[in-house]
């Protein structure tokens, strides 16, 4: 399994360490405001060899560089908070993205006619499962959304083929789109999930144990439209920031990583408290 960062959330409140910490940073660049105040009322501006003006000569761009360094090696702390505020930032700003992408794209995420479905088909919630047959959170994980749809049978629950282990999961997704032709998905997403590892081979040996006529499977692979899901799906997943498998949507939340049961049902339970900003 890839690397799965941390789930997503809301930005919470400023604690009050943190609040103090950026006014402490607020402070430092105030200084430094000053000291480029200073720089700057020194006389003349100077010209680079191109005879275009510059704001600070060489010799009072060294003398800045130089009051700055001594400051930071004094209060190096200043650079902690700074980075601290950058991160926090930089999570907002992904989360909008990320709130862009399922606004955008809802459609595509929670309503394609390609996907499999199990649980409520009119369920007012919907989780979204991403997954690889090859990834071992994904077969975990397989064992809680049978838990999760088994407890809460009002939920609709879409499966996501996204197959980044390689050729051999490839195969394996569009083998489990192309048997939704013969109304057998959901029996041989389980079987294959039940493999250590699966291959171009086993696959179709798989098939054939839970009944698909195997010949009729290859024909219906044959089809475009399963490598456009999948591109389809990669696309979605990518834009989401989804780095590995398992990867699940629930509304607008969304989490990168395996997820028991028990979180599942706390996430709806918030979402049906909260009401639905996607669904």
């Amino acid at each position: 399994m890839l690397l799965h960062p941390a789930r997503v959330t809301t930005r919470g409140d400023l604690t009050a360490g943190r609040a103090s910490g950026l006014r402490r940073a607020a402070a430092s660049l105030v200084l430094m405001a000053a000291v480029f105040a200073v720089a700057l009322s020194l006389p003349g501006t100077g010209r680079a060899a191109d005879g275009k003006s510059r704001l600070f000569s060489a010799e009072q761009q060294k003398e800045i560089g130089r009051l700055v360094r001594e400051y930071l090696l004094a209060n190096p702390e200043v650079l902690v908070e700074v980075s601290a505020e950058l991160e926090k930032r930089r999570k907002v700003e992904e989360e909008a993205a990320r709130g862009q992408v399922l606004s955008e794209q809802k459609d595509r995420i929670f309503r394609s006619p390609h996907d499999f479905t199990l649980g409520d088909e009119n369920g007012k919630i919907t989780v979204v499962e991403f997954f690889d047959y090859n990834c071992g959170w994904c077969k975990r994980a397989l064992t809680e959304i049978n838990k999760f749809t088994e407890k809460d049978p009002n939920v609709r629950v879409v499966m996501k083929e996204f197959p980044i282990f390689g050729e051999n999961s490839q195969f394996a997704a569009k083998a489990a789109l192309a048997a939704k032709k013969q109304g057998k998905y959901w029996e041989f997403h389980q079987a294959l999930m039940q493999q250590r590892q699966v291959t171009r081979e086993n696959t179709l040996d798989i098939a054939k144990s839970v009944g698909i006529d195997v010949e009729a499977l290859k024909r219906e692979m044959e089809n475009p439209l399963y490598d456009r899901v999948i591109a389809e799906n990669t696309e979605i997943a990518q834009s989401l920031g989804m780095q590995g498998t398992p990867g699940f949507i629930v509304d607008s939340r969304v989490n990168y990583g395996y997820l028991p049961a028990n979180e599942l049902h706390e996430i709806v339970a918030d979402i049906r408290k909260e009401g639905c900003k996607i669904c």
